[in-house]
């Protein structure tokens, strides 16, 4: 089958831009030639995100297809992280199948720690003998983004030998070293580390730059780095985490357009969503040149990016904002396996009549916490929220089959009544939850796991939920859908008392084992900075 395709042709190869027609064979750019007519659009490949975990949208990869292929995104490349630490090899099948079902080019990356620490309940080890069966896979271009860098630097022998089995196979490694410099950092680097999305400012950027790594400047939901970071002259603009209604207003047509309103030149920003990852993970897309997939998008300028149409394969499959395909998600049967809990299983027991306890610390729009302290009544040999100063329950409740359940105190949600709780908890996605009482907590808990998972608010009986039935990370339902209920759940935790912009994304990160300073998992209350758990009480 063939096509021609026309416009005001940017060739990323030669800086020029003229009018010009592609022939298309199959899908296949067969060749393209200058043409004397005149265009009001431009020509150019189609965009690529090179470092996303779809599982942060809480879309199925089929809805986020649907999503970002009219924004212009025609290849990403998806790090199944947190699938992976839930069902292992099983969850990252699943991505596959359901992104399969779309237009949309999904490469993967191979999660290289899971479980992300020894300090909690995952569903699944990936080790050696699973890299090597990911890294066998022509659809699987990187091992994954290398969180543990004290096991690169400390030559903790499996993390140097998945890093081995994606050298063999000719495939880059991706990095994540927040704030890592000097020496260690030499080591890191000398390990085979390609790649960092995790500088914030620019002089980490320029050393890691220095010394060969590839720098990813990220612009997400969550981390936003593009301002501090332009100066630097990446290779790549990706998004990591972005949310669903961040997605409804764009995806990389809105980075590239932050990035030239910020004084880089178009055709660098270009190059960093097409070109550039197109070399390094050697992708059959990112340039059009003859062999390559025709994956074109045309814009009406090269200051907005506005999208008019999407060809994928030489397919038009987007057009003025559209999807002009449909979708249908692939189910997914529980991955809970936990009974339902008790009041009494949220209670911290003691003999005294008050007792002086830790308390997790939220940092706004931080995933850091820091460790405060409180004394808190004993009524009925159980420890007492003090929900005028803030102290609330907190608990991690396992959900792999192991009946762990691990309580706590936090300040910083400033709930007045009610209680919230999560499936999404990174790394290992147990239940998390926070209350003003056990019973709501046992409530809310509950509702997650008769929902299969998602999030939940529960107050005075009433009670509001998103449900994520994909391994409680995602939603079969569009992100139109999804944005507005997770809106109405950010509602009705406000009229909680909560005051924080994202309560469930900041629920999120009190299980993360790796950021300072004070976080619970199901084993217990961690101290990051000790590397070690601590008592509740003091």
């Amino acid at each position: 089958m063939k096509s021609i395709i026309k416009g005001n042709f940017v060739n990323l190869l030669t800086d020029e831009i003229y009018p010009a027609e592609i022939e298309v064979e199959n899908g296949i750019i067969k060749c393209f030639r200058k043409i004397e007519e005149n265009f009001s659009g431009y020509i150019l490949p189609g965009f690529i995100d090179s470092h996303i975990h779809i599982e942060s949208s809480m879309l199925t990869p089929s809805r986020f297809a649907e999503a970002v292929v009219p924004h212009g995104t025609t290849a990403i490349i998806a790090d199944p992280h947190e699938i992976a630490n839930i069902m292992g090899i099983a969850g990252i099948e699943y991505m596959r199948e359901d992104s399969a079902k779309t237009p949309l080019q999904v490469f993967f990356t191979a999660p290289s720690c899971v479980p992300a620490t020894n300090f909690e309940t995952s569903g699944a080890i990936l080790g050696p003998k699973e890299i090597e069966q990911l890294m066998s896979d022509d659809q699987v271009v990187a091992l994954g983004e290398m969180m543990n860098f004290p096991g690169v630097i400390g030559k903790d022998p499996i993390v140097l030998e998945k890093i081995g089995i994606a050298q063999n196979h000719q495939k880059p490694v991706d990095g994540h070293a927040p704030l890592l410099s000097g020496t260690e950092l030499c080591e890191y680097v000398a390990s085979g580390i390609s790649t960092d999305h995790e500088c914030t400012q620019p002089n980490e950027a320029v050393e890691k730059k220095g010394l060969g790594m590839k720098i990813m400047i990220r612009e997400g939901s969550s981390a936003q780095n593009l301002e501090d970071l332009i100066s630097v002259h990446g290779e790549f603009l990706v998004s990591d985490d972005k949310h669903p209604e961040d997605l409804l207003k764009g995806h990389m047509d809105q980075i590239l357009k932050k990035a030239v309103e910020m004084g880089m030149d178009p055709l660098e920003a270009l190059k960093m969503v097409t070109l550039n990852p197109s070399k390094h993970y050697n992708l059959n897309c990112g340039t059009l040149t003859p062999g390559k997939r025709a994956d074109v998008v045309l814009v009406d300028d090269l200051d907005d990016f506005k999208v008019r149409k999407v060809w994928i394969g030489g397919k038009l499959v987007a057009e003025e904002g559209k999807p002009l395909f449909n979708v249908d998600p692939i189910p997914l049967e529980s991955t809970f396996n936990v009974e339902p809990l008790k009041p009494s299983d949220f209670e911290v027991k003691s003999t005294f009549k008050e007792e002086k306890v830790r308390v997790i610390d939220v940092i706004e729009d931080q995933i850091i916490t820091s460790e405060a302290e409180a004394i808190l009544r004993v009524v009925n040999s159980n420890l007492q929220s003090d929900i005028k100063n803030d102290i609330l329950k907190i608990a991690v409740v396992e959900r792999y089959g192991h009946n762990h359940i691990a309580n706590g105190f936090v300040k910083g949600f400033k709930l007045k009544n009610g209680a919230i709780a999560s499936s999404v908890a990174h790394d290992s996605h147990n239940i998390i939850v926070v209350g003003t009482d056990s019973q709501q907590m046992a409530d809310a808990t509950n509702i997650i796991i008769n929902n299969n998972g998602g999030l939940v608010a529960v107050v005075n009986g009433e009670h509001y939920s998103l449900k994520l039935p994909i391994a409680g990370l995602m939603s079969t339902m569009n992100a139109s859908t999804v944005s507005s209920q997770l809106n109405q759940l950010h509602k009705v935790v406000k009229s909680m008392g909560s005051h924080l912009k994202s309560p469930f994304m900041t629920l999120s990160f009190m299980a993360l084992l790796v950021i300072p300073k004070l976080k619970i998992s199901d084993q217990g209350l961690f101290d990051v900075e000790k590397f070690q758990f601590v008592d509740v009480i003091k």
